[in-house]
């Protein structure tokens, strides 16, 4: 049986396959934690119970050893999931070699060089398992809204979010671009089924390693016809909220393993999500409007001072710590235990004193942001500071907006786009609008990005034939990965990441 499915199988004799994640040892008896890929399992190898030599095999066992354990299952609350096998019999598969991951902090860098056993670890079988159920909930709600899943091309002949950013490739001793976004042939296959949405592969070739970015990732991007920018934000809302209360009903024992605080999600499924103009989201950010009382500029220095406090009160804990490991009569279990402690406080310490480093930096910029510019990383950050729930920034400068997006009637400096920003730092998840359906103002935009004519006159034909006002969206998959898992870096959130400097594994 598979260890997802054992709760069927209480008080008789089954039999697990998997590895061996961790084990310990007492007295006539090996403790072994089992994972199969479905979950984790205590399996209690008793001598008295499987003889002598198996016994003796269990003691050989090293962390990812692959077994067959035969046993019964009882019920132990104590357990993570409730449940206990105790062994009768084992079957050694394969003795694995020393294991290069380690329960000891390890950097960045060598995690990401050995991304092919890092998925092994906890933590990424539940990120793993999070992004699974994420694009089941994905694809369950644009199905029960009378969607239409539909692929667009990754080889492409055209930019869509600016040529500085394109894969150039051969194609038949052509150029030709992996896709930026399957935006473009969505609008197209929307003029044939109404509300369509793809799902796929995209490619960003930005020289950029921070923790937003990848140079592969998927993304889900609906499009509606006959539909306006309020509508499609509606849309928008209601998408976030279905997927994230699915989630959150299938992901319990993953959140709980992340120890991610699942009370702001409760909120977001309850409420509408405040939509704000870009000219007023810069009010916001230079301070010079509050929100519901608060300052977004006294709200960072209050979080600094905060911050400050809480490093001087970790050293002030490691430094104790370390006393008491320097203690020759203490005991070693204790001894171990403590220097495990510090090493998470140090972890901690650095995690803090990153946070606090970057605060000055974003009041310099939200102080000194400039009216008409694009919102960058900080400035995100910043503003979602002053909301409990994801924020929409709707009407954006048309300068900075893509060239396929609609200028508004009333105020034609602004476009009808709209990006919804994720709280506690993770900043945009969500880009969209209402899509130009002008055919002389697309071919000025065009030509205005640098952009080659002939590349785009089947995207101007959905103008010249039957054209209708319509919008959609893109959501990056693995931000909003990142955000409901609460990682420090989107490279968790995809089995293989590619980022600038990252080709394998």
């Amino acid at each position: 049986m598979y260890i997802s499915e054992l709760h069927k199988g209480i008080e008789s004799e089954i039999t697990v396959k998997g590895w061996v994640t961790n084990s310990r040892s007492s007295k006539g008896i090996e403790f072994i934690v089992l994972r199969d890929g479905t979950g984790y399992l205590q399996c209690v190898i008793d001598q008295n119970n499987v003889g002598e030599d198996n016994y003796n095999e269990a003691k050989i066992l090293t962390q990812e050893s692959s077994v067959e354990l035969t046993g019964k299952i009882i019920e132990n609350e104590r357990e993570e999931n409730g449940l206990e096998l105790l062994v009768s019999k084992l079957l050694i598969v394969s003795i694995s070699e020393e294991f290069p991951i380690t329960n000891k902090a390890h950097g960045v860098e060598f995690l990401a060089d050995k991304r092919h056993l890092w998925l092994r670890s906890k933590r990424q079988w539940a990120i793993m398992k999070i992004r699974n159920n994420i694009i089941y909930a994905i694809h369950n709600f644009f199905q029960k809204e009378g969607f239409v899943q539909t692929d667009a091309p990754i080889f492409t002949a055209n930019a869509a979010e600016g040529t500085t950013t394109l894969f150039e490739t051969d194609f038949y001793d052509n150029p030709a671009y992996l896709t930026q976004s399957g935006q473009l042939y969505g609008e197209a296959m929307a003029m044939a089924l109404n509300k369509i949405y793809t799902f796929g592969p995209t490619f960003r070739a930005e020289k950029s390693k921070t923790r937003r970015h990848l140079a592969e990732f998927w993304m889900i991007e609906p499009e509606m016809a006959f539909y306006n920018n309020e509508m499609n934000m509606d849309v928008i809302e209601k998408f976030l909220q279905s997927v994230i209360s699915e989630v959150l009903d299938k992901s319990k024992t993953e959140l709980k393993i992340l120890d991610r605080d699942t009370a702001l999600f409760e909120k977001i499924i309850k409420n509408e999500f405040p939509r704000i103009t870009y000219t007023e989201a810069v009010k916001i950010l230079k301070g010079e409007k509050d929100v519901n009382g608060k300052n977004s500029l006294t709200t960072l220095e209050a979080d600094l001072s905060d911050l400050k406090s809480k490093i001087e009160e970790l050293k002030k804990d490691i430094a104790e710590r370390e006393k008491m490991v320097s203690d020759t009569n203490i005991k070693k279990g204790k001894r171990n235990f403590i220097k495990s402690k510090i090493g998470q406080l140090k972890n901690e310490l650095k995690s803090t004193e990153e946070k606090a480093s970057y605060i000055p930096q974003w009041l310099e910029s939200a102080k000194n942001f400039e009216f008409g510019k694009d919102l960058g990383g900080s400035d995100e950050t910043v503003l979602t500071r002053m909301f409990e729930l994801p924020i929409m920034v709707y009407n954006w400068p048309h300068e900075i907006k893509a060239f396929y997006m609609k200028r508004d009637a009333d105020n034609p400096d602004f476009a009808k786009g709209v990006d919804v920003l994720a709280p506690e730092g993770y900043g945009e998840i969500v880009g969209g609008g209402e899509r130009e359906t002008n055919k002389d103002l697309l071919i000025e935009k065009i030509n205005e990005h640098g952009l080659p004519m002939d590349a785009f006159e089947w995207y101007l034909d959905l103008r010249r034939f039957g054209s209708v006002p319509h919008a959609g969206f893109g959501l990056g998959l693995e931000r909003l990965v990142s955000w409901i898992c609460k990682t420090q870096h989107i490279r968790e959130t995809i089995p293989f990441p590619r980022y600038y400097g990252r080709l394998t594994p």
